[in-house]
């Protein structure tokens, strides 16, 4: 492990006491951080995002685990972020993969909204990942349905009971936001439509499932974070794999089929003791990762 940077700029014969405590405090941290060995962890933002947006987070982690090496990528930013999923993923998956070469015991991942959806599809295609914890924040897992700020914004002249005409079109298929939307009164043209969540959650007939499969159960931890209050992700609890019946009834998790039959390994993760889900009341869609009681309560203790 290499020693912390800051050193030579603060070692100066002027040095005052004051400055002397700091520099052993900073030396203490770079000695934690040195003997605990914190896996790097990677941060993979969300819709109309960017890596700035991601300040109090990372101040939350060096805080707590003192030296961990936070990667966030200025990839696919702002409205770029609209572009496919398929086509994130292997641009982030570019990006990620050197980490993972260098990171002997494995890394982290931090996957927001929309980019809990990359993560997945990078943890499924790729078949050497060293991934610990994957930390999904306020994703939605099960997918999209309902009427948002988003929606008004990117189809203003769309309303939930008729994107359907757009989303599920060639034409639809190349946003980001349409990778992900699942009318649940139109489930045979999602299933038949959808390039990516049917495939990722094999709804829709995928000859690769048993190796995504094999590839996303290489994790040792999925944690699923998110809240009635959230305001975005519709229902809120896709953000732990839970979605509407055709009555837009919610059925949660452990009633899904796609948990029943097992087809991507969540079942498999419970019946290992590796399935965490972390429910927060209070938090709107755009304050998850810059709450410290998200952090404190339901991130800070799978950054090992």
């Amino acid at each position: 492990v290499e020693p912390c940077g800051f050193f030579e700029e603060l070692w100066k014969p002027e040095i005052t006491s004051c400055g002397l405590a700091l520099l052993w405090s900073l030396f203490g941290a770079c000695l934690v951080a040195a003997v605990i060995g914190y896996k790097p962890v990677v941060i993979v933002h969300g819709l109309f995002d960017s890596s700035g947006a991601f300040v109090e987070l990372l101040r939350f982690i060096n805080q707590s685990h003192p030296g961990t090496n936070v990667s966030v990528f200025d990839l696919f930013d702002r409205s770029s972020s609209l572009q496919p999923l398929w086509k994130q993923v292997e641009g982030f998956k570019a990006a990620i993969y050197p980490i993972m070469q260098n990171a002997a015991n494995g890394v982290h991942f931090i996957c927001y909204s929309q980019g809990g959806l990359i993560c997945r599809g990078i943890l499924s295609t790729l078949p050497d990942h060293n991934v610990h914890s994957f930390i999904s924040l306020s994703s939605p897992q099960a997918g999209q349905y309902g009427d948002t700020n988003y929606l008004k914004y990117l189809f203003p002249q769309f309303m939930k009971f008729n994107l359907f005409h757009f989303c599920y079109t060639s034409v639809g298929q190349r946003i980001s936001i349409c990778n992900f939307w699942k009318d649940p009164h139109h489930m045979d043209m999602y299933v038949n439509s959808s390039d990516y969540l049917a495939l990722l959650n094999s709804e829709r007939t995928n000859p690769n499932s048993t190796v995504w499969k094999k590839n996303f159960l290489r994790i040792k931890k999925l944690v699923l974070i998110g809240g009635p209050d959230d305001g975005v992700i519709t229902p809120w609890q896709s953000s732990q794999f839970g979605f509407y019946d055709d009555n837009e009834t919610v059925v949660e998790i452990k009633d899904q089929d796609l948990y029943l039959r097992d087809v991507f390994g969540l079942k498999t993760l419970n019946a290992r003791g590796d399935l965490f889900l972390c429910s927060m009341a209070g938090v709107e869609h755009i304050n998850w990762h810059s709450n410290y009681t998200v952090f404190n309560t339901c991130i800070e203790k799978w950054l090992v």
